[in-house]
């Protein structure tokens, strides 16, 4: 089964952060937050403006996101957990440091 978000809504999987601190310790899964980091499944085709026009996203799939502790609606599809959310609720895109390099010079 697909799933195709509508508007201006993403599909994002969350990531999962390590499970040891840098000291080697090991956090139990009830003392965890969920991570604000995921990877962008899906994505819609873009929301409309006033006057109809179509405004693509600025988000592709593929692309490592930060997000809100609170964003997006948690959903289970096929048994895997996923987020729903707006791009408004994105709060940026992570790039590898080869990437971020090329766009500074």
């Amino acid at each position: 089964m697909r799933f195709r978000p509508l508007h201006d809504r993403v599909l994002v999987r969350r990531i999962e952060e390590e499970e040891r601190t840098k000291g080697g310790i090991i956090i139990p899964d009830t003392a965890k937050e969920k991570p604000q980091e995921g990877e962008v499944i899906a994505v819609g085709p873009g929301a409309r403006d006033e006057t109809g026009k179509l405004i693509p996203l600025d988000v592709k799939v593929g692309d490592r996101v930060l997000f809100g502790k609170w964003s997006g609606t948690e959903v289970k599809i096929e048994g895997e957990e996923y987020l729903i959310m707006k791009e408004s609720d994105i709060l940026g895109i992570l790039e590898k440091e080869e990437k971020a390099e090329k766009a500074a010079a």
